[in-house]
């Protein structure tokens, strides 16, 4: 694995103020729709090597935002999330790995109370001061789930094929964290 300039091993906080949970599913087969979820907690350790690191992450399923009220409260029902029974989702690593040039960070996701597998693409965006005196670190990651794998399966057929909401759903995150004082 290439070194990764400035990396710092630690324990950090995701700063949930400075990061994005976000996903993208396609609606009516002909368009995407973007969400996000604007509430994310959690602890990253970079390890002496970066496939030393470990991640834990919890998402307040309540706060997801597709900037339509009325679609929020559909996905908050026990159609979609069921949220007043599974508010959080969380995610466990259980490893980096290095493929060719590329990093994989793998783990285990829980919605609505089930947990699967996940391998997200890593990306170590950098290390840096903030201008606090602390110390920021960033990161990309990406997969793609199916939604009915975690028990989000409403069928919703459209009249001549297709569906209203894909089983594809694509997952995006960009996060930054904060080193916490030793």
């Amino acid at each position: 694995m290439t070194s990764i300039p400035n990396y710092v091993a630690g324990t950090w906080d995701i700063d949930p103020v400075h990061s994005d949970v976000s996903f993208i599913v396609r609606h009516m087969m002909v368009s995407k729709v973007r969400g996000r979820f604007e509430k994310v907690s959690g602890e990253i350790v970079t390890g002496e090597s970066i496939e030393d690191s470990s991640v834990t992450a919890t998402i307040d399923a309540t706060s997801i935002n597709t900037g339509n009220e009325q679609r929020d409260g559909h996905i908050k029902s026990a159609d979609f999330f069921e949220v007043e029974k599974y508010p959080t989702w969380t995610f466990t690593s259980t490893g980096v790995v290095a493929k060719g040039d590329d990093l994989v960070l793998k783990g285990d996701l829980t919605i609505k109370g089930v947990t699967k597998p996940v391998e997200l693409a890593l990306e170590v965006n950098g290390f840096g001061p903030d201008a606090y005196g602390g110390t920021r670190a960033g990161f990309t990651a990406t997969t793609t789930i199916n939604r009915s794998d975690f028990g989000v399966d409403i069928a919703m057929p459209m009249d001549g094929g297709g569906v209203v909401v894909s089983e594809k759903v694509n997952v995006e995150l960009e996060i930054q964290a904060v080193l916490r004082a030793a």
